[in-house]
């Protein structure tokens, strides 16, 4: 297979801190373009707009949509109705139904969609998931807090309707969660904490079931002032798995697991690669389903406001 030519849709700080870097290291593509009307990275041609791009390039035959989830639906549905190959960061899109209909529209098109989750690329998940195949699960826990300033400064699209909220973040650990269950569970409970002045939730206490009386819980916090957590517990009939630093670390009862692999967007930009080569795509909505889940079943509870400046 030759080298893709891509571009990127989006140049913030996932683009400049993972996507570009990712690309630069895989031999099998190579960034060609992008669009933002921010102007973009020195020493790559960019577009203004993304109908600019499509005309003026037609040598390019990938993108990666990196701006923020409401926007993306409308620039991936022109991208791969002119017959471009799609790969989306998470999650992606601001709504199930968006993602299936672009789904069904590559389909039609014969080209890639690729729905991306970075987090299921880190080192522990293989393993992880290759330990829990032949598992019964018993129960388990997942705390992913962080402090948002910290984190998502100035962002504030993720406060806004779609944005999504402490989700933002907390579906790093559905992705990872939908990837290394031996079975599926569903959203039983869910309290959401919104802040007063904000739109999204700023926590969120979540229980999802499965059969056998399984239950798994889970709260995200972006209020957390200390070292982000990201932790994830599975119990199982034949030991407890323990996921920490966001997958970074697998241990089973307590003892460190070596893991290896290339890496969260290296490993991301491989799977890209490899979909390329086969004709086929990946679109696997299972942790967006479980985020609109969660705000569908939600308790609101009210909280003190959040403003960017403590």
């Amino acid at each position: 297979m030759s080298v893709t030519k891509m571009a990127i849709m989006g140049v913030g700080k996932i683009a400049r801190d993972q996507h570009i870097p990712a690309i630069a290291d895989n031999p099998d593509v190579t960034l060609a373009a992008t669009v933002s009307r921010s102007g973009g990275i020195d020493g790559v041609e960019n577009h203004a707009d993304l109908p600019s791009l499509l005309e003026a390039r037609p040598d390019i035959t990938a993108l990666a949509m990196t701006m923020p989830p409401v926007p993306r639906f409308e620039a991936a549905r022109m991208a791969i109705s002119a017959g471009r190959h799609v790969l989306l960061e998470k999650p992606p899109g601001a709504t199930t139904a968006e993602v299936r209909q672009l789904a069904d529209l590559a389909a039609e098109k014969g080209v890639t969609l690729y729905a991306s989750w970075h987090l299921r690329h880190a080192l522990g998940v293989a393993a992880a998931r290759d330990w829990l195949k032949d598992k019964r699960v018993t129960g388990g826990h997942i705390s992913w807090k962080e402090n948002v300033r910290v984190w998502h400064p100035g962002q504030q699209w993720i406060w806004e309707p779609g944005g999504q909220g402490v989700f933002d973040t907390g579906i790093n650990a559905l992705s990872i969660l939908t990837d290394i269950l031996p079975v599926e569970v569903h959203m039983h409970e869910s309290r959401l904490y919104f802040p007063e002045n904000r739109a999204a939730p700023i926590a969120a206490d979540l229980t999802f079931a499965g059969s056998d009386g399984l239950r798994l819980t889970a709260d995200f916090d972006w209020r957390l002032e200390e070292t982000a957590s990201w932790t994830m517990e599975i119990v199982t009939d034949g030991g407890t798995l323990r996921l920490e630093e966001g997958a970074a670390i697998l241990k089973i009862d307590g003892l460190d697991q070596n893991a290896e692999g290339p890496g969260e967007y290296a490993g991301l930009y491989r799977e890209f690669v490899e979909l390329l080569r086969d004709g086929a795509s990946n679109v696997d909505d299972r942790p967006l389903l479980h985020v609109a889940d969660a705000f569908l079943l939600g308790q609101r509870v009210s909280v003190e406001r959040f403003d960017e400046e403590a």
